[in-house]
């Protein structure tokens, strides 16, 4: 071990000190407090949109990647603006902690409650996009816990303005500004002294692409609630509405396609696909989509380019679609099976037989029926915002909100029993 990363677990350990008495302290107050804060924090970012999109236009001049990755990274005065919201849609969900889970009485006439109670301290360790943060941020406190935040390094001046905008919100309404602390370094050595941070952090949450995840599970010593790349695909069955399935489609790929919630691959019936997939294919080609087929595809349609067997576990963030001709719901779920990550799943059909059939048996987290692929995010499950797209089988699943990050206690009432 050298000095510098020495130094960085010195770091950690004094953040996750600040991080633990803040929660300890937040625990003591209430709910009115936590909402209080998190609206004083949504005033703040609109105070500070001034400097927080200049810090955002510091990153931007620095920003290397690809322009979907660009996207995912830019901020204007409308998403601020949302970003604001959302902390305030928090605010107004129910206080995820004042709930009894189950009671029972025994036979002893003990009495049993399972209650809810915060995670603890949260580790978020976050690519690219800056409202990630914010909306980090609001749902920890929501949920009475503390937050290290560790965004990547191209979105690192916006961060920090953006945590300062939500410092002064904690400041204002009387909570330790030590539940929400950032990272003072673009330093990799942090990320490791995080997930090593046992004791300091109680659960990591990495929140980003394939590399991430994976260094975070293989090198964390603490516990993780992590997702998978979004292997999304929207099945097309033979009973779907035409008009319905083009509308749907061109959202759930082309709305945003840096999003883990956009359609990868569209699955779509062989006995649908010769009436069909020329106008959807047209459809999304006027948006700027290209396109990956396979060879059942590049029949009916035979100038779309040649799917490699890769692409179709390529999770392509961009205006990039593979297409599969398959031969009904079991055709459809299996290649999922094969290629999907459990992330998001959507069948599109009017037949509500085939559609319970289809949402009973997939094994994702989200499965949706006549709807977008992009529905599946926090905000739009009323959450208020996520910390993240759940894909574990453990824990949380699907997105993740405040009650999500809450885990439960047990208290028992007696009279003076005492055990055989």
């Amino acid at each position: 071990m050298n000095a510098e990363t020495d130094t960085h677990e010195q770091t950690m350990a004094q953040m996750g000190q600040k991080a633990r008495a803040a929660a300890t302290a937040l625990a003591k107050l209430p709910a009115t407090a936590r909402d209080t804060a998190l609206r004083a924090a949504a005033s703040c970012l609109r105070a500070d949109a001034p400097e927080i999109l200049a810090a955002n236009m510091r990153d931007m001049a620095h920003f290397k990647g690809s322009t979907a990755f660009g996207d995912r990274l830019l901020l204007n005065e409308t998403r601020l603006d949302a970003m604001a919201n959302s902390l305030e849609e928090v605010a107004a969900l129910p206080d995820p902690l004042a709930r009894t889970l189950a009671e029972w009485t025994r036979p002893n006439g003990l009495r049993i409650s399972r209650v809810a109670q915060p995670i603890g301290v949260l580790g978020m360790i976050y690519e690219s996009r800056p409202n990630v943060g914010a909306d980090a941020s609001a749902i920890a406190i929501k949920s009475g816990n503390a937050i290290v935040l560790r965004g990547g390094s191209e979105s690192f001046h916006s961060a920090q303005a953006i945590h300062k905008a939500i410092a002064a919100g904690l400041r204002a309404a009387g909570l330790p500004e030590d539940l929400v602390q950032v990272a003072p370094t673009t330093d990799r050595r942090f990320v490791a002294a995080m997930l090593g941070a046992v004791g300091r952090i109680d659960l990591i949450i990495p929140r980003g692409g394939k590399a991430l995840v994976e260094l975070v599970q293989r090198e964390a010593r603490v516990p993780v609630l992590a997702h998978a790349e979004g292997l999304n695909h929207t099945y097309i069955h033979e009973a779907a509405d035409h008009e319905m399935a083009r509308r749907v489609l061109a959202n759930a790929k082309m709305r945003r396609t840096g999003v883990c919630g956009s359609t990868e691959t569209l699955l779509i019936d062989a006995s649908l696909a010769p009436a069909l997939l020329p106008v959807l294919v047209q459809d999304l080609a006027a948006l700027g989509c290209a396109f990956k087929a396979d060879e059942r595809a590049r029949a009916i349609c035979a100038g779309l380019p040649a799917a490699q067997p890769q692409d179709f576990e390529t999770e392509w963030l961009d205006a990039v679609l593979n297409i599969a001709v398959v031969d009904g719901p079991d055709a459809a779920l299996a290649h999922v099976a094969a290629h999907g990550s459990e992330h998001t799943e959507a069948i599109i059909t009017q037949d509500e037989r085939v559609a319970e059939y289809y949402l009973a048996r997939s094994q994702a987290a989200v499965t949706l029926w006549n709807a977008s692929s992009q529905f599946c995010d926090g905000g739009e499950f009323g959450f208020g915002a996520e910390i993240g797209i759940a894909t574990g089988h453990i824990h949380a699943r699907g997105p993740v909100g405040p009650e999500q990050l809450t885990t439960f206690r047990y208290v028992v009432r007696g009279n003076g029993q005492v055990r055989p």
